[in-house]
């Protein structure tokens, strides 16, 4: 789990408004995606709502929301850190945040000397700083982002939008459209293998599962490393990982198989199956068709830390019961927002409609029992985390406070259970490529008998929202074209377990990769740019990215902990009260010892860390594998003292007790 933290200063964000007109006449916002270029004409595309002002070498995108821009500044320097400097003083010269991490990044795209920037803000400012430099015939483009945290979650699509497509002038990206893909021999496996071995080592993954299909043929099924530190056995094709939200593309086709026995319909409303379906938007629970429940698409924003407190006291039926407290943070189609609990909605419905009469979790595992892993031969797949555990399975990892792969905490992996739809199902590479052997041969199954109608399974891919401008989320499945030749893939993610699968429709080609450590994310993103170079002969970018990423994840670590006092300052634990509750997360009790400062949540507990904030507030950092970061910034004095905790567009306040 990624720091709960991202940062923004209501000072200076008030300053900004008032001073970044540049003196010019307001712009009208973008009525669609458009393309358009820097001051020296460097391609991009401007998202649609935004609005867009020239100022000399800087072209500056303003998000609507008023309070968030992306800079774009062409500059003449002879460094990177000089280019850096040069855009700043274009931009906004007054701003004083300092810089955490900087890293270099291997050329790509036709870019070179790229480095990046993570600037260090305090919690109670709610903002995102970062800067990029790129170099390219004889200037350099400098991007500024400079964004409230709500923006930059809501609107992560749209920026990707943009930093996809900003291109050097004259440039063309790669693209394999029209080749035809190398047979998947020893030589052109062990590349991948190798690629796998590279990553494992780099990022300190104890152990990957890899899977690689080919013309209806198992090419390659075995592990690498190991199943746990500290102990020899190897994982393999049957070994179970947690696949994450990988789970949801299993989900949607349990929907698929409900809509192609007519039980209903993609555009079925879900108040007409459920009746108490609702939402904290009443508009919004009217317009929810069962198709909109698994698509990203809705408006209804993130709210993990609501499953991640408290877990035990959940439910599934308390799961959807907690939808009505759900409220869109963007209008209905408008904006990629993956919602675990709307995901959740959509397969508890799915088991609603085949065992009404039955508790809603235990329908939901009959449902996919007897409709998905039963007739796909998945036998090993389960929710069931304790046969799991019993059988041959691989133990999750996560980095320490000091960035050390150890065995990891996985309370969060227990509180998905009442959400299981959106990602708790464990698998094995076995059970995983036969699951893609299906979509790949469009719903027949291995003996050619045919397991599902090829028209509801493949709606399962049709866009129902823009990612990128080259990506689209259909229901559970990502649609990728960046490079000319259509991926069709998912990832999943939870403390200590990261997969992928990964499908080339046009070539026959199939693949899946399961780890066991955090850090495990960026193996699995990056080695769907090694399948395409393996198979199409790319430029040889994936290692050398990979690196990078794993330089980057490591420098990310090393910063956060110089920022940390381990123990926790004892003037700053005194100051504590010793019991805070909120209405939505639960209570914590506060201990302090000698040995240090404990926050006991109920389900699991840390010992935590301190920080002094750059505006002089004082933060507390849970430290415990696989739950660090989790950031609550105290204040208040007693009798009234509070923890603050936030995620991208909400802030949960803990009051004294």
């Amino acid at each position: 789990m990624p720091a709960m933290k991202r940062h923004v200063a209501v000072a200076l964000l008030l300053c900004a408004i008032a001073t970044f007109a540049f003196g010019q006449p307001a712009v009208k916002p973008f009525s669609a995606d458009t393309p358009a270029a820097t001051a020296t004409g460097n391609p991009f595309v401007a998202p649609k709502d935004w609005t867009l002002r020239a100022a000399g070498p800087a072209t500056i995108l303003a998000a609507p929301e008023g309070d968030s821009w992306l800079a774009l500044v062409d500059v003449s320097a002879g460094s990177a850190d000089e280019a850096l400097a040069a855009a700043w003083k274009i931009y906004r010269p007054t701003a004083t945040w300092p810089v955490k991490v900087a890293t270099d990044r291997p050329d790509h795209d036709g870019w070179s000397h790229i480095r990046s920037y993570d600037y260090l803000t305090a919690p109670n400012e709610k903002r995102t700083v970062f800067a990029e430099t790129s170099y390219a015939g004889s200037a350099w483009t400098v991007i500024i982002g400079d964004l409230s945290d709500a923006v930059a979650e809501k609107r992560g699509a749209q920026l990707s939008t943009v930093f996809s497509r900003l291109l050097p002038k004259g440039y063309s990206r790669e693209s394999f459209a029209g080749k035809k893909a190398h047979a998947l021999d020893a030589a052109r496996i062990a590349q991948l293998t190798d690629f796998v071995e590279l990553g494992r080592k780099e990022i300190g993954i104890p152990g990957v599962a890899l899977g690689l299909i080919q013309n209806g043929r198992i090419v390659y099924a075995d592990g690498l490393g190991v199943k746990a530190l500290g102990h020899p056995e190897k994982p393999d094709a049957d070994t179970l990982f947690m696949i994450a939200s990988n789970t949801k593309a299993l989900t949607t086709l349990l929907l698929a198989k409900l809509v192609d026995e007519h039980r209903l319909t993609w555009q079925t409303p879900v108040t007409s199956i459920m009746p108490n379906f609702r939402l904290g938007d009443a508009e919004t629970t009217r317009n929810v068709q069962l198709r909109h429940l698994i698509c990203a698409c809705t408006g209804m924003p993130r709210q993990d830390l609501e499953w991640i407190f408290g877990y035990s006291k959940h439910t599934p039926a308390g799961t959807l019961q907690q939808l009505g407290t759900m409220q869109p943070t963007s209008k209905f189609g408008a904006l990629f927002q993956y919602s675990n609990l709307m995901a959740t909605a959509g397969g508890y419905t799915g088991a609603y409609v085949v065992h009404p009469e039955m508790e809603i979790g235990a329908a939901y595992d009959r449902a996919m029992q007897d409709y998905v892993f039963d007739p796909l031969g998945m036998k090993s797949t389960t929710f069931n985390s304790a046969r799991a555990k019993a059988a041959n399975h691989a133990s999750a990892h996560a980095q320490s406070i000091d960035g050390q792969t150890v065995l990891a905490s996985t309370n969060i992996n227990e509180s998905i259970m009442p959400a299981r739809p959106a990602g708790a199902a464990w698998s094995s590479v076995h059970d995983m490529l036969r699951y893609i052997s299906m979509e790949l041969a469009e719903g027949k199954l291995a003996d050619g008998k045919v397991y599902i109608s090829s028209g509801p399974l493949l709606e399962r891919r049709v866009p129902q929202v823009e990612i990128g401008k080259d990506n689209t989320y259909g229901m559970g499945l990502m649609v990728d074209h960046t490079y000319g030749t259509t991926i069709v893939h998912h990832g999943g993610d939870l403390t200590g377990y990261h997969s992928d699968m990964i499908w080339l429709l046009e070539h026959n080609v199939g693949a899946v990769i399961l780890t066991n450590a955090d850090g495990g994310w960026l193996l699995r993103s990056g080695f769907r740019r090694k399948l395409l170079e393996v198979l199409f002969d790319g430029h040889a970018e994936a290692d050398d990215l990979l690196k990078a990423d794993a330089h980057d994840y490591f420098a990310q670590i090393a910063a956060e902990r110089k920022l940390l006092a381990v123990p926790a300052s004892a003037i700053e634990s005194a100051k504590l009260a010793h019991r805070y509750s909120n209405p939505i997360l639960g209570d914590i009790a506060v201990t302090t010892t000698a040995a240090g400062t404990t926050f006991d949540f109920g389900e699991w507990k840390s010992e935590v860390a301190s920080k002094t904030n750059t505006d002089k507030t004082v933060s507390f950092e849970t430290t415990l594998s696989g739950m660090v970061g989790f950031e609550f910034v105290s204040g208040g004095v007693a009798p009234k003292r509070t923890l603050t905790i936030r995620d991208g567009q909400h802030e949960y306040v803990f009051e004294e007790r």
